[in-house]
């Protein structure tokens, strides 16, 4: 990290600090501990599948309605950083207050855990617009690309010491039960997204802005509708809005999915919890070399690079057998899957008026909420209609083709002069 200034640093480490709430809280540890409570609170399973998933889309469904509105509010003066504070603060204490509910009542879990990740998606609408003000053009690709790949290394760091909590209180070697790990590894997740989110709160501030107006609010839903018609107009956002949404749909379904998949395939839960950490450890590097190649080749080349690596991703799949394969197909997602995220987030950037980053976040962060539902709806009625779980995973290629098709239709960003040509093609 020793060719980015402080404030680059600072703003990497907050994906170094909150991915280890990704990791433990939304993906792996909080899941099986909500059906732990459950049980002990006398609910069958399928309530308990059915209350977890309905708190998922309700949780996402708040942060995809807020964000553009929050966003519009912090691109005027002074506000990014305080909204930032605001839901980092609101995630951060929540997840600390997990600790504390009663290991009977899964009612009470399920709103601590709805509180906790509108602050943590909250937050990371105000710090991906942060970029334009931690860096330059030239460098965003760079620095995005640092900020993905530390986040892959800060999740497993204290995700390890999770599993070594867990596995203490389940091998005898100490006196403690499976639910008071859990409550630790929250605990030790609160305080690594804490104590590393301290250098961003210290150094970056807000540097591009809109002044402040009287009735914030009530302006800030007229700007709402003054964008979305600029976006209309502005063919090089929408075109990578609409191809985002299609690609980052395949790519968020193929992360969610394999574990399930890999299960179907016989592999037990200890060997996908290895697999899935090796994969964090293979994206790191290839996440810093995608960057590393975004400035020579530049970002959208980059994003197609990665589109067709998911195509290839899914073609795979399809023939996949044994555990070798899955391990294949696992480093094949762990080489791209932070690459075209942080290549994404950057090109976006570049995209839109610095001043009203925030509030285009906002829409960014919408399309990346929503498109985690085409995606497992394409698989699931595909796998049914076939009976096969293969056919699901290659029928993701659909939304990688018209991701790719559209991408390939949006102008390119010249960095050289900053000026946004057309293809000729179009």
């Amino acid at each position: 990290m020793s060719k980015v200034n402080k404030e680059e640093k600072s703003w990497i480490l907050y994906d170094w600090a909150n991915s280890a709430y990704s990791m433990t809280i939304t993906s792996t540890i909080l899941p099986i501990y909500f059906k732990l409570v459950a049980e002990q609170g006398g609910m069958s399973s399928a309530t308990s599948t059915a209350l977890w998933g309905y708190t998922i889309s309700i949780a996402t469904f708040i942060v995809a309605m807020i964000a553009p509105i929050l966003g519009n509010i912090a691109d005027y003066k002074g506000n990014k950083k305080k909204l930032f504070n605001l839901f980092f603060f609101i995630g951060l204490i929540a997840t600390v207050l997990l600790v504390f509910v009663p290991e009977n009542n899964p009612i009470a879990l399920l709103v601590i855990y709805t509180i906790s990740t509108v602050g943590f998606c909250g937050a990371n609408v105000f710090y991906d617009a942060f970029l334009v003000d931690v860096t330059t053009e030239d460098r965003m690709d760079y620095v995005s690309s640092m900020g993905y790949g530390m986040g892959y290394i800060g999740s497993t760091i204290p995700f390890i010491l999770c599993i070594v909590v867990v596995l203490l209180s389940q091998s005898g070697l100490i006196n403690m039960s499976l639910t008071l790990a859990c409550k630790i590894t929250f605990l030790i997740t609160a305080i690594w997204w804490g104590v590393f989110t301290i250098p961003l709160v210290k150094n970056v501030n807000q540097k591009y802005y809109v002044e402040k107006q009287s009735h914030i609010i009530k302006n800030s839903f007229k700007d709402l509708g003054s964008t979305l018609k600029n976006i209309k107009k502005d063919k090089a956002v929408l075109l990578f809005l609409i191809a985002y949404f299609f690609y980052i749909d395949g790519v968020h379904t193929i992360i969610s999915m394999a574990t399930s998949y890999g299960t179907d395939l016989g592999i037990s839960m200890i060997s996908l919890l290895i697999i899935l950490l090796l994969t964090q450890f293979v994206a790191f590097p290839f996440t810093i070399i995608y960057g590393k190649l975004s400035e020579k080749f530049g970002g959208k080349k980059l994003i197609m690079a990665g589109i067709i690596t998911y195509a290839l991703i899914c073609c795979y799949g399809y023939f996949i057998k044994t555990v070798l394969d899955f391990w294949i197909l696992a480093m094949l997602v762990g080489s791209a899957q932070g690459g075209i995220q942080a290549i994404s987030r950057s090109y976006f950037a570049k995209l839109v008026p610095k001043e009203k980053s925030a509030e285009y976040f906002g829409f960014y962060s919408i399309l990346g909420k929503f498109a985690a539902v085409l995606g497992p709806f394409l698989v699931a009625i595909v796998t049914q209609l076939t009976g096969k779980t293969n056919n699901g995973i290659i029928s993701l290629i659909i939304l990688f083709i018209i991701g790719g098709i559209v991408m390939m239709k949006v102008p390119d960003i010249k960095e050289s002069n900053k000026v946004i040509t057309t293809n000729e093609s179009m």
